[in-house]
């Protein structure tokens, strides 16, 4: 249900930035309160990212204030932090349907508004994309200026220092704000800090230095002097010769919940030349006590009571798959000393919490760093250690050079523990874990599993862990089926699959978490029903018997059906020239948009229902 918007009469007044900017300045913290509030209660109804929006509120308010958007370009890194952004571009009323099915799309998307200039969900994209945008920007002589807001956990990942460094070297108009909000790189701001911005981004100073660098440029040793000296004063009272160094005028830090401030440095910033960076302080969670105390637990929050001051329990249930992995490694650590996790900086989301307490000294949070985690295990497993790698799904494909060059060429002995594979639901296209079995199948030396259950994902995993050579077990997001894991872990055999139901005429091979819903339909139409297990290698055994005495395979699996499991059975019984028909269910050819899992399985036609008319359409 949407909010009243006639409740907060200034937000209802900037409903769209051109609104905005038609507010007096000193209007603005009002402004930025009531976007705070309105914020926290939609959320609190609909469910979503919370903490990083809180956070972010003031400096949205103060770039749409300063910059004619969506002329002027405005980069939002991930997009955790981007709902101010929508509640300020039109989309006010509909926030009550964000992450829903057919709603507003959990992240900025360019389908969805022009003021969505590009569209995020995986980090540390921003500066490469604003770097295109601000070269095309310089070539069109169009005066548009760009923007790209950056977290300080975003910036850890290669791409963004990628960007720094070539933005550097060809200096077009362009401002990269880093947004801290966990003081991983300054002190507390103060009033030192905030003189000294205001001084660096003043017309004063830049006419000064500009002016003097045009004087002392014909007279060399006169310059470099100046250069050097300048560099030693910004370096004495600033943090960011790192980024001076990397060709970027930096300024700040500064307070970010000062909207007004925020506005006058982003003002004098505005008209700058060449590559600019701002460094902000935030808090995560900012003005909800709740959320800034514990600002991990409300990343992402479901509906939830904001008078309630303790986040709703969450009701005791199935665990989850991840809860299967973060139990087994435990496990598997107490009984191998050369166990080593690796994750990046998904240590809650992998559920590798207790692991990183009890074995601190073997686990390794890289930050947003996925091609070095997995070259990091590749090192680690030259020297005889047995690295796993806890990842997302659509995480990996960010190490996807790495994990062909660095582990599978070299045959090295690294388990890839793959989270949130298959449908994710509410986060979208760009989280989907879509496509890891057609990218892994086609690497040479991989094994790859699928588990349909717990007690075969623990087994699964401590199988892939066994086995010399790299091994992938992959397996979906969210509660599992209930089935108990068996505390004693047990060898599988390498690519046999488990046949769970004899029946006649068609034989519906599954891969992985659908298991249960291709049992409802095998009971009902008396088929064959296989659990297979492995996608690389297939039973070849078992498929072959099958192929003899039935007339279809129906494959089904939670992942693209070019080149996933079902393709790896086509080419089989094609090459074997096998008398059996195969109809593959799967995802289609085209990005998964947000929804609940149940929802897509339903539209996919990957639930009991759709399984059954799939198979219907046969007779």
């Amino acid at each position: 249900m949407a909010l009243d918007l006639h409740d907060y009469p200034l937000l209802a007044k900037a409903n769209l930035p051109e609104q905005l900017r038609q507010l007096p300045q000193e209007k603005l913290p009002a402004l930025s309160n009531e976007l705070r509030s309105y914020l926290l209660k939609s959320v609190s109804q609909s469910s979503g990212h919370f903490a990083s929006g809180l956070g972010t509120v003031e400096l949205t308010v103060a770039l749409h204030y300063v910059y004619n958007t969506p002329f002027d370009r405005v980069i939002w890194d991930v997009g955790h932090q981007a709902y101010p952004h929508k509640i300020l571009t039109g989309r006010a009323d509909r926030m009550h349907t964000i992450r829903q099915k057919d709603g507003l799309h959990p992240f900025p998307f360019r389908e969805e508004s022009e003021y969505d200039i590009l569209s995020v969900g995986h980090s540390s994209t921003s500066i490469s994309a604003a770097l295109g945008m601000a070269i095309a920007a310089q070539q069109a002589r169009n005066n548009r200026k760009v923007v790209a807001v950056i977290g300080d956990g975003a910036i850890t990942a290669g791409m963004a220092f990628e960007a720094l460094n070539h933005a550097g070297e060809v200096r077009p108009d362009m401002l990269v704000i880093l947004n801290d909000n966990e003081m991983s790189i300054s002190e507390n701001v103060g009033a030192l800090n905030q003189y000294f911005a205001r001084i660096l981004s003043g017309s004063f100073y830049t006419s000064l230095r500009e002016g003097g660098k045009k004087i002392l440029r014909g007279v060399p040793p006169l310059h470099e002097l100046a250069s050097r000296a300048e560099e030693h004063f910004k370096g004495m009272v600033t943090p960011g010769t790192f980024f001076e160094e990397l060709g970027f005028n930096y300024i700040g830090p500064i307070d970010g919940h000062d909207v007004v401030g925020l506005v006058n440095t982003i003002r004098n910033m505005r008209n700058l030349k060449g590559p600019q960076l701002l460094h902000i302080v935030t808090k995560k969670g900012k003005g909800y006590a709740p959320a800034e105390a514990d600002p991990i637990g409300y990343h992402a929050v479901s509906k939830f009571n904001p008078d309630d001051t303790k986040q709703p329990e969450k009701k005791a249930g199935l665990p989850t798959f991840s809860n299967i992995f973060g139990s087994w490694i435990c496990d598997m650590a107490a009984q191998d000393e050369r166990l080593q996790a690796i994750t990046p900086a998904m240590r809650e989301g992998s559920d590798l919490v207790r692991f990183s307490k009890t074995y601190p000294k073997r686990y390794f949070d890289v930050a947003i760093a996925e091609q070095h985690a997995v070259t990091l295990a590749a090192g680690m497993a030259i020297e005889g250690l047995k690295p796993v790698v806890a990842i997302y799904s659509s995480f990996l494909q960010r190490g996807y050079d790495q994990l062909i060059h660095d582990i599978a060429l070299q045959n090295l002995d690294v388990l890839f523990a793959i989270d949130r594979a298959g449908v994710v639901g509410a986060d979208g296209p760009t989280h989907q874990g879509s496509f890891d079995l057609s990218f892994m199948r086609c690497i040479p030396n991989m094994v790859i599993m699928a588990p349909s259950d717990e007690n075969e994902c623990r087994q699964m995993l401590y199988s892939g862990y066994q086995y010399q050579g790299p091994a992938a077990v992959r397996y979906p997001r969210g509660s599992a089926t209930g089935v108990a894991a068996q505390h004693d872990m047990q060898l599988l055999a390498i690519g046999k699959a488990r046949l769970v139901r004899n029946g006649e005429r068609i034989a519906i091979l599954a891969f992985g978490p659908l298991l249960n819903a291709c049992k409802q339909a095998a009971e009902q139409l008396n088929t064959t029903l296989v659990d297979m297990r492995f996608v690389k290698p297939l039973d070849e055994a078992l498929l072959t018997e099958l192929a003899a005495s039935h007339s279809y395979f129906v494959t089904v699996e939670d992942n693209a059906i070019m080149g996933g499991a079902g393709s790896a059975v086509n080419e089989f019984v094609a090459k074997l020239q096998l008398s059996v028909k195969c109809i593959n269910l799967g995802l289609p050819d085209q990005f998964i948009k947000h929804g609940s899992q149940e929802e897509i399985y339903a539209e996919l036609g990957l639930n009991t229902e759709g399984i059954l008319n799939s198979i219907n359409a046969l007779q």
